[in-house]
């Protein structure tokens, strides 16, 4: 996993405190790295939370599992045409619009920007 810090803007996550006034010594007499502690939620609705929610370094504050985002509304689905932007993609959503006059359908379509959370690992598109 890429390290968490890559942005001008020092990354953390709001909901955990770093300033933390103890030093931890192991046997040998030299100090330990601690690993700052991770914060995650469970979003419900049937959705676990992945273990790379839980023991990654990323740092996104529009991810379901680590951020401060909420699950709510209708779950959309679609084809992803484009990864070319930062934590960003667009998705195609098909559908058939309904003509009266004619009695047929007509294919139309949509393209929508979604969020990408570093967590999800998608392989690229051909």
């Amino acid at each position: 996993m890429a390290d968490a810090q890559t942005e001008r803007a020092y990354q953390k996550q709001p909901t955990i405190f770093q300033n933390k006034k103890r030093v931890l010594v192991t046997e040998g007499g030299k100090e330990a790295k601690e690993k700052l502690p991770r914060y995650h939620k469970s979003v419900g609705l049937g959705f676990k939370t992945p273990r790379e929610a839980i023991d990654g370094t990323y740092i996104d504050k529009k991810c379901p599992f680590t951020g401060n985002v909420s699950i709510r509304g209708r779950i959309l689905s679609g084809v992803v045409t484009k990864m070319k932007m930062q934590r960003t993609i667009v998705i195609r959503r098909d559908y058939l619009h309904y003509i009266r006059k004619y009695n047929r359908f007509e294919k139309r379509h949509k393209n929508l920007s979604v969020h990408l959370s570093p967590m999800s690992q998608l392989e690229t598109l051909p």
